[in-house]
């Protein structure tokens, strides 16, 4: 039974859905946990609640609150969202080179950075950061390589796969 727009319970879909965040929100507590001066095994505990236990519990409870029609409805909404904003299917020759250098940088010097970092002492402070936009760049690559990459990048991992080449 599908809920019609007038059934679905909009209150449990806000209470649910206020519940599912804060249960993805809950692991940027660990760095509190991290600092406080509880005992190593009482940190340790629960940073992996934190991680590992309590957003799922968050998320079980969250579905629980909305029920089945309004996580189905939540789901859909979702699922129109990034069919709308998401990347697009094709994208013109000069987007796919763009996204493809910004695809290619982050994986070269992720490779290159152990052999060189002996000669680069300077950017050892700056490690982090190098790394966050790195992983920036790779994910902002992957949005503007648009859908047909995301099928090649499936592709690699099903054995049976048959690349056909457009010439």
């Amino acid at each position: 039974m599908t809920a019609t727009p007038d059934k679905i319970p909009t209150k449990r879909i806000i209470i649910g859905a206020i519940v599912f965040i804060i249960g993805f929100l809950v692991p940027l507590l660990v760095p509190f946990i991290a600092k406080s001066n509880r005992s190593l095994a009482w940190k340790t505990t629960l940073s992996g609640l934190l991680i590992f236990g309590i957003p799922e519990l968050f998320m079980i409870i969250a579905v629980a609150i909305m029920g089945k029609e309004g996580f189905n409805h939540l789901k859909s909404r979702f699922y129109s969202l990034l069919k709308k904003h998401g990347p697009p299917e094709r994208v013109s020759p000069l987007r796919y080179k763009i996204g493809l250098v910004f695809f290619i940088i982050p994986l070269v010097l992720a490779w290159l950075l152990p052999y060189i970092e002996q000669y680069l002492s300077a950017m050892e402070s700056y490690k982090i950061y190098l790394n966050i936009g790195g992983d920036g760049m790779l994910f902002i690559s992957l949005l503007i390589l648009g859908g047909e990459f995301w099928e090649k990048i499936r592709a690699l991992f099903i054995q049976d796969k048959i690349v056909q080449l457009k010439e």
